[in-house]
């Protein structure tokens, strides 16, 4: 058994359930007792997913943090599409498209706090290049919450003309620098958009930049002059949420 098949966490697992994702046995700490395990227990019983209840050590060797609030799943693995899929989730879209693509995003914590924040915002598809970028682990599951169980996640080969690609289908790629001119307030992100984020510390890649149909900043009041990537992201995308929200 792998350690990339696992899925820890109420949120998470029950979000398996949810999804009719296959889940092949089910690990749970015999000193727990509360109605959220109780609701999750009743669930997989109704399932019909095998149940060992068992001593926490057990569950803290399974996962890499511990912080699994006593249930781990062992699951069919979280599968990233590829452009092809990403081609067909685009085209069953009957709102407009709205994106978030991560430009080489390394640490799995961040990655998981982008699907998650993508997941609340109500984003359709988060992308990001097959190398040097973090891929789904059973550590970027937990930090999301569930997101990556409910939130399509497409690794393209060659970003740059994945965003190419994009703007073929008529969809708007704004992306988040902090030398850029325009903030981010005074954009409009009410139509088909992608929102392009960098990697930690290094931002854009070069080609990625220069592919945007508009760049942005958050505007900083104090004195740091950055935000971590996952703050960044959580800011952009419920701006373009709320512009949206009211547009309807």
């Amino acid at each position: 058994m792998g350690t990339e098949n696992l899925v820890y966490g109420l949120h998470p697992v029950m979000a398996l359930f949810v999804q009719h994702r296959p889940v092949r046995q089910l690990w749970v700490q015999d000193s727990r007792h509360d109605a959220r395990l109780d609701e999750l227990l009743a669930k997989a019983a109704e399932l019909g997913i095998p149940v060992q209840h068992v001593a926490r050590d057990k569950l803290d060797k399974l996962t890499a943090d511990g912080r699994h609030q006593g249930v781990v799943a062992e699951a069919g693995a979280a599968q990233a599409g590829d452009e092809h899929d990403l081609e067909a989730c685009l085209a069953a879209l009957t709102s407009p498209a709205f994106l978030l693509v991560l430009d080489g995003v390394q640490d799995p914590h961040n990655l998981g706090a982008c699907l998650r924040s993508a997941n609340a915002a109500g984003v359709h598809a988060v992308i990001v290049p097959k190398d040097r970028a973090a891929e789904l682990t059973p550590v970027v599951r937990k930090a999301a919450a569930g997101a990556t169980e409910m939130t399509p996640f497409f690794q393209v080969t060659n970003l740059a003309r994945t965003l190419r690609w994009l703007k073929q289908q008529n969809i708007w790629l704004v992306g988040l620098a902090g030398e850029a001119h325009d903030t981010l307030y005074g954009l409009d992100l009410k139509g088909p958009l992608a929102l392009v984020l960098g990697a930690e510390g290094s931002g854009l890649r070069r080609l990625s930049k220069s592919e945007c149909d508009f760049l942005a900043r958050i505007p900083m009041a104090g004195d740091v002059e950055s935000l971590n990537v996952s703050v960044a992201t959580g800011v952009v995308l419920f701006e373009a949420l709320r512009q949206r929200s009211n547009h309807k």
